[in-house]
């Protein structure tokens, strides 16, 4: 029994070792304005660390509008405010020295479409990095490498890197989108339904890399695909009509939702 107790508490040691359990972001309080329209009503929230959290619900409810404010892109639409607070590794985002681009360096973003800029594969990648400064021809090609491996695209475009990004398949195209993240060396990737505009098989590659990708990162991911919620998320929450209704662990919410909503949108009675 000793013994059973002892390698409980070692595992469970390095579980917390590796950032499992750990809190990354925590969301208090936050309500957010478009003018006078109320998006956000008083959401609670606590993202674990190397963990893939999913956000489901109607379209309309405030998903991308939440997703939005944890790196701070809402601040560039024009007649909205937010009250609340949300923190990153304990420090408030919203503080006054808080640089909203360097925060942005910490929390990237993957956007519905892919959104690759008319410029090679290659400098697509190294464009972040390049504005932070690195412009040694090695270690630019070394990071690229890296997030396109990363990406898990280094080994379908390594002997073209200096194609047009554009020319790439849209599945690929996003890959790239995610590999240019990558490069700047994120601790949290925001995905905003990142497989919307994809083929199953594309979306299926997403999903994998997903799961590759949140042994070193935080992930947060918007999606209207319930399957892919159940499938690729360990956390989910759902959002209705501007407020969290119910947020847990994957398995619980899909199978034994708390709010009677939830379980109507989840089978289908609505949404």
């Amino acid at each position: 029994m000793i013994l059973i107790n002892y390698f409980f508490w070692v595992m469970i040691s390095v579980l917390m070792k590796n950032g499992y359990g750990k809190i990354k972001m925590r969301i208090v309080g936050l309500e957010f304005f478009y003018g006078s329209f109320q998006a956000l009503k008083n959401i609670n929230l606590e993202v674990k660390e190397r963990q893939i959290t999913a956000l489901i619900g109607p379209s309309g409810c405030g998903k991308s509008t939440f997703l939005r404010t944890l790196n701070r892109m809402n601040e560039l639409i024009p007649n909205t405010r937010m009250s609340g607070s949300i923190y990153l590794d304990g420090q408030d985002i919203y503080a006054p020295h808080v640089n909203p681009v360097h925060l942005r360096q910490r929390v990237g973003m993957v956007f519905q479409r892919p959104n690759p800029f008319p410029k090679s594969i290659f400098e697509n990648v190294a464009f972040g990095p390049k504005v932070l400064g690195f412009h040694h021809k090695s270690n630019l090609f070394e990071i690229v490498e890296k997030s396109l491996k990363g990406a898990a695209l280094w080994e379908e475009v390594s002997d073209q890197l200096h194609r047009p990004a554009t020319e790439l398949a849209l599945g690929q195209q996003q890959r790239l989108c995610i590999a240019r993240v990558l490069a700047l060396q994120p601790e949290v990737i925001l995905m905003d339904e990142p497989c919307s505009a994809l083929d199953p098989v594309a979306t299926l590659r997403i999903e994998e890399l997903m799961q590759k990708l949140k042994r070193d990162y935080t992930i947060v991911i918007v999606t209207h695909n319930m399957q892919q919620a159940a499938r690729a998320s360990d956390w989910v929450g759902f959002f209705l009509l501007g407020e969290l209704l119910e947020y847990g662990p994957t398995g619980d919410l899909f199978t034994r939702p708390k709010d009677r909503r939830t379980e109507n949108y989840i089978t289908g009675r609505y949404g």
